[in-house]
Parts: structure tokens; sequence; C-alpha cells
């Protein structure tokens, strides 16, 4: 394995729009929806994403707060081959309509159609506990808290 940093990792992660986020369900089985991050975030092993209060994928986070985040970067970090990033931590919601202003995109109005004022808004917070990566034949993994197993 290789020794890639995070400040690597998320170099190539700015092209990503999107990421597959997973959660453990009521019934035990993996659900997982697409998420946006809008192309706008330096990745320092935090992610925010926007949702509605009363979605399964919230329900599921109060139950299991454990989620996983799945990306594909169109170029690796060897240039060559696409990158692969799989990403555990821990997720919470946020209630903060200041929080919300911080992180909004004018994009997320196709959404949100009232903005940060959208009855029912919250955000989703994913803490980055690992990250594990495949570039090509070279893959690691970099872990961002104690206890996260590598």
């Amino acid at each position: 394995m290789s020794g890639r940093s995070l400040a690597e990792l998320a170099e190539k992660m700015r092209d990503i729009d999107f990421t597959m986020l997973s959660t453990r369900t009521a019934g035990g089985a993996i659900g997982a929806r697409p998420m946006s991050n809008n192309r706008e975030v330096d990745y320092d092993g935090d992610s925010y994403f926007f949702t509605y209060d009363d979605s399964l994928m919230v329900a599921d986070i109060r139950s299991e707060p454990r989620v996983g985040l799945s990306y594909q970067a169109k170029s690796g970090l060897l240039g060559l081959r696409p990158l692969f990033l799989a990403v555990e931590g821990r997720a919470d919601i946020v209630r903060d309509s200041d929080t919300f202003a911080d992180h909004w995109s004018k994009s997320l109005d196709r959404w949100f159609p009232q903005g940060i004022d959208t009855p029912g808004l919250i955000m989703i917070h994913v803490r980055a506990e690992r990250i594990h990566y495949w570039d090509g034949e070279d893959e690691g993994e970099v872990v961002l808290t104690e206890g996260a197993t590598a």
C-alpha cells in the first residue's frame, strides 16, 4: 500500500460532483443515494449534503450514524486511471440556518425552491474517519480519527 495524503486526495476530489451516500436501513439492508457536493468543496474530511428531514436516509442516520461515501474521479493521482475512494464516517443532522448559508450554492435552488428557508430542510454532515483509495495498482488508506481501523 502506498501513502497518499488527505491533501493529495482532496485535490482530485475537487472535480467530483456526486457521491453515493450509503446508510444502514431499519431492516438491516444497505441503502445508497446519490448526493451532490456541487463541486465547490475543498475536502478536509468533512462532507455536507442538503436534504429533507422526512427522508428515509435521515431516518437511517438517526438510527445508525455510521455511513459510507463512494467517489470516482475522472483522473487518478497518477493521471492515468480513474481514482476510486471509499469514505467511512459518522453522520449527524444539522438544523442551523447560519451553517446552511455557509454551504449554500445557487444551484441548490433547483431542489430547494425557498433556499435555506425551505420547510423541512436539513443538512447531513459526514465526518470521515477512514478513506480507502484505489488509483490503478496503487491503493492505500488515510485514517483521520483515532479508533478507526486501517
